[in-house]
């Protein structure tokens, strides 16, 4: 009985890891793709190649990949799991404020390509001047600290 108890523990855990691992691979799949579509431009409202607004940059990649996901940035207030900021992995989104940071309403997304000891970089379809168009950010050294609303999991 021991034996069998054991080899079913074993098994467990090499179907576990396993799995594990097709969940980073995907989340590795997911932030290659999005990388592939670096430079597109901003376009409002855009959900193609031709323009990403922020959800739709989010909407498109992860659509490839059979994710439903929200076509709007408020649409993610209560979708997936809440992680801690520190614990975010590849693929996981970063949900922010508007420009006007004291409106705590959800304005802007993004998509989570590294976390490496806390410090955190992000692709995302963004409006401003300097960054137009798909672009990835350095969380840590960015005025969206202050705009920081939560960080979930999706996958």
């Amino acid at each position: 009985m021991k034996k069998q108890l054991l080899l079913i523990l074993f098994l467990s855990s090499l179907f576990l890891n396993a799995n594990s691992r097709n969940i980073e691979s995907k989340r590795d799949s997911i932030v290659i793709y999005a990388h592939t579509l670096l430079k597109t431009p901003y376009l409002w409202g855009g959900t193609s190649t031709k323009g990403f607004d922020c959800s739709g940059f989010l909407y498109y990649v992860y659509k490839k990949y059979k994710i439903k996901v929200s076509r709007t940035s408020s649409g993610y207030i209560n979708k997936g799991n809440n992680i801690e900021l520190k614990k975010v992995k590849p693929a996981d989104v970063l949900l922010f404020t508007g420009t006007d940071s004291s409106n705590r309403k959800i304005g802007h997304i993004g998509m989570v390509v590294s976390n490496t000891d806390g410090v955190i970089d992000f692709i995302h379809a963004s409006s401003s001047k300097k960054h137009f168009g798909v672009t990835i950010t350095r969380y840590n050294n960015s005025g969206y600290t202050k705009r920081f609303i939560k960080a979930i999991s999706i996958i």
